[in-house]
């Protein structure tokens, strides 16, 4: 007889594995279906071994700028393996904590690949066996794989992507990295800790270009004094193998053509959604993307989709919390997806954080907004780290000071965006960050002392008293 269940999530990354332990809490007999690993690629392959090689990175900046405060450390060595022991490490006791987790909600986990199909049954592909179950509602949280662009040459060359790069066996000595995003600026900072000589092509005229155009600036800046090299404005045309080399071929903004030899190329210029579940059935899409309402909800009643698979914020924490909303609305309570307050990061060194909108797309919409800005070289805690290079600028609207949008750039602003993001969501103003106590000293002071001066700038108008 065919298992039958209320809830079945394919997937288990943080939109699958979240839905279906909400689903669990609300009652509900839950299973959940997952071809890999438990925590899908941003707990594998992902956030958490490039933050973990990313501390490693850290820690290597911090023992070489230490040399100049009189800390003497000798030379200074690296062992890949260890680093990744310590990576795998971090990864497995995620998992177990997962797995864990599933176990005490009573949820039924299947390894194997899941595919929809007619009258809401799923069909379970497991090393040549198969074996289907039954479900009431379904969430798909099948996520995403690297787009793997139509390069001349390409097939013919080895190359890494975010799926991949992890399993190097050696530190090389030159890495190319195709596409300067989130991704791409995040293995620059690893490779360039390693000593390897890194270069990032970038097709667009900036790096990380769909953040603050002042950010994409300092960080530019910033990574270039590690020596990273950057061709922005510059499309990738050819890549070959030539004497145990890539070869990569580019054209730049003016037509010049430029060459680059590199021992491995990384490429990193997006991720397309996996739909592997869903070939049978019959769901809307927009674009490459699954079609969902507030609800997350597809065209078929009672199958929803989250993370990866509906496009839009291809973020981790995002897909959570889409799974919360369709585990809730698969369960009888009605919730809806809100995606105003989405806090935005970037875990190079130094880091990039963000929520709300940009001072460019606050002025593209016509808002009447005033900008603040306040440089990290003014604070106390910031420059006894070390750690000066950074700001933090507070989009606000004019009238009533109003925040709608913060970036902030420096070391450990990924932890400090969470403050900003409470203003935004509760529509807080710069009066009210001006007037809360910070601890002193913290770089989260910056937050406050651009509140402070935006009060200031505000008196001056007249538009405060």
């Amino acid at each position: 007889m065919m298992n039958a269940y209320e809830v079945v999530v394919i997937g288990g990354g943080p939109g699958g594995y979240v839905a279906a332990l909400h689903a669990a809490e609300l009652g509900k007999k839950v299973a959940l279906i997952e071809a890999d690993f438990l925590g899908g690629t941003c707990l594998n392959r992902g956030c958490i071994p490039s933050k973990t090689l990313l501390k490693h990175a850290e820690v290597i900046e911090a023992i070489e700028k230490a040399q100049s405060w009189g800390i003497e450390t000798g030379e200074l060595s690296f062992s890949l393996d260890k680093m990744k022991k310590r990576k795998d490490d971090v990864i497995h006791r995620l998992r177990k904590g997962i797995s864990y987790l599933l176990s005490q909600g009573k949820i039924d986990v299947y390894e194997g690949f899941g595919k929809v199909e007619e009258g809401k049954k799923v069909r379970i592909e497991s090393n040549g066996k198969e074996e289907s179950i039954q479900a009431e509602r379904i969430i798909i949280a099948t996520g995403s794989t690297p787009i793997i662009p139509p390069i001349e040459g390409l097939t013919s060359v080895d190359f890494d992507t975010s799926d991949t790069i992890f399993d190097i066996q050696d530190i090389p000595k030159s890495v190319v990295i195709i596409g300067g995003g989130v991704i791409g600026v995040e293995f620059a900072c690893i490779f360039a800790s390693l000593k390897a000589e890194v270069t990032v092509i970038e097709a667009a005229d900036r790096i990380i270009p769909s953040e603050d155009v002042d950010a994409s600036k300092m960080l530019n800046k910033l990574l270039k004094k590690k020596g990273i090299q950057f061709h922005t404005s510059t499309k990738v045309t050819k890549v070959q193998e030539r004497n145990m080399q890539k070869v990569v071929t580019c054209i730049d903004s003016k037509g010049k053509e430029h060459l680059f030899e590199t021992e491995t190329l990384i490429l990193s210029v997006g991720r397309k959604p996996n739909l592997s579940a869903v070939q049978n059935a019959n769901l809307a899409m927009e674009g490459p993307f699954i079609k969902v309402n507030e609800k997350m909800e597809t065209n078929i009643p009672e199958i929803y989709a989250v993370g990866d698979v509906v496009g839009g914020y291809q973020l981790a924490h995002v897909a959570s919390a889409e799974g919360i909303v369709a585990a809730k609305n698969a369960s009888g309570v009605y919730d809806e997806i809100d995606y105003k307050v989405v806090p935005r990061c970037i875990y190079t060194l130094p880091e990039v954080a963000s929520v709300g909108i940009t001072e460019a797309e606050a002025k593209k919409q016509g808002m009447p907004v005033r900008i603040e800005r306040f440089d990290h070289s003014g604070n106390g805690k910031a420059l006894a780290s070390g750690e000066s290079e950074g700001f933090v600028k507070i989009v606000y609207e004019e009238k009533y000071g109003e925040i709608i949008g913060v970036t902030m750039v420096g070391s450990h602003v990924t932890e400090m965006i969470s403050e900003a993001s409470a203003f935004v969501y509760l529509e807080g103003t710069v009066e009210e960050v001006s007037k809360m106590i910070h601890p002193h000293p913290t770089v989260s002071e910056s937050f406050y002392e651009a509140a402070i001066n935006s009060v200031n700038a505000m008196r001056k108008k007249g538009v405060l008293v």
